[in-house]
């Protein structure tokens, strides 16, 4: 049993509680992670047993809102209490319990298995054919409970993540887009998470100013400094351009994390003053959740 948790975005308005199941290779860990990205604490192959419990933790725990669990075939005979364990929590209105049942079509689950190469988990010696069969009849009565059956048989990992999210949103609302500005000094090393890097060494450093020496990017005098320069005000006009035209395109697509990596030298002044203002820029960008990190200088600003 794995249990992962990624840091919850402001979506949860009530406690949500969503089962994931459904067939082998049908995408369940996909369905997942989407949820991971909403902010949802996901615990996989849960004994049966224990949901209970666990819809306990999720209602009680105040800093958990939002509650997702994975059960598939390889639960064996407890697999059989699910049904009536799962009835029970549907009478908890406060949860507001939900199944989603994962399938495809009997080819194109027997292509995934033979594309990865893994043995159907009820036929570990037999053909993934034999395994899919069983399963679909060992699942018939899961199924017929669940709140919404998704075909996956003809759509790729980002038509599933938007499918799940519309699911577990009870909306087609894009998952949003959390963008990481991070100032950093090439002296330190490139950040290895940057998804988009700028340079910004081409500015006159502060550096060399010896009252502003001391001081960083946060401060206003710095701040001037760097800022009143006309490459600068260009640099950011282009750049809040730019990011304004692609973080759109970002969200469509389905992607939950972007980080933008500005850098000078050491990471003290330039990167620090540009990063502050191109974070304010891109604050009021719709579906967009703005954070900001001073790599050099310590810590999440805001």
């Amino acid at each position: 049993m794995t249990a992962r948790r990624r840091a919850k975005p402001p979506l949860a308005r009530a406690p949500h509680f969503v089962v994931v199941t459904g067939f082998s290779g049908a995408g369940k860990s996909q369905a997942i992670r989407a949820l991971e990205d909403l902010g949802f604490f996901c615990v996989d192959n849960l004994p049966v047993p224990l949901i209970p419990t666990f819809a306990d933790l999720a209602q009680t725990r105040g800093d958990i809102t939002r509650a997702a669990v994975v059960i598939d075939v390889r639960e064996g005979e407890s697999l059989s209490a699910f049904p009536k364990i799962y009835r029970r929590l549907k009478r908890r209105k406060s949860l507001e319990p939900k199944l989603l049942f994962l399938e495809a079509d009997e080819a194109m689950l027997v292509r995934r298995f033979s594309e990865t190469r893994r043995p159907h988990p009820l036929a570990p010696t037999r053909s993934a054919k034999e395994g899919l069969r069983e399963e679909r009849r060992v699942l018939s009565g899961i199924r017929r409970l669940a709140d919404k059956v998704i075909d996956t048989s003809h759509l790729n990992v980002h038509d599933l993540r938007r499918a799940v999210v519309a699911f577990a949103l009870g909306s087609d609302a894009p998952v949003p887009l959390t963008v990481n500005v991070m100032s950093f000094g090439f002296r330190g090393g490139v950040p290895m998470d940057a998804d988009l890097l700028f340079d910004v060494r081409f500015l006159t450093n502060p550096h060399f100013v010896p009252e502003l020496r001391p001081l960083t990017g946060q401060d206003r005098r710095v701040s001037r400094y760097v800022l009143v320069q006309k490459p600068a005000r260009q640099f950011l006009k282009l750049t809040t351009a730019l990011l304004k035209f692609l973080l759109p395109q970002y969200l469509a697509e389905g992607k939950a994390y972007l980080t933008v990596a500005i850098g000078c030298t050491g990471g003290q002044h330039r990167s620090v003053a540009i990063a502050e203002a191109l974070a304010e820029r891109l604050k009021d960008v719709p579906g967009a959740q703005v954070r900001l990190r001073h790599r050099e200088i310590g810590g999440v600003a805001r």
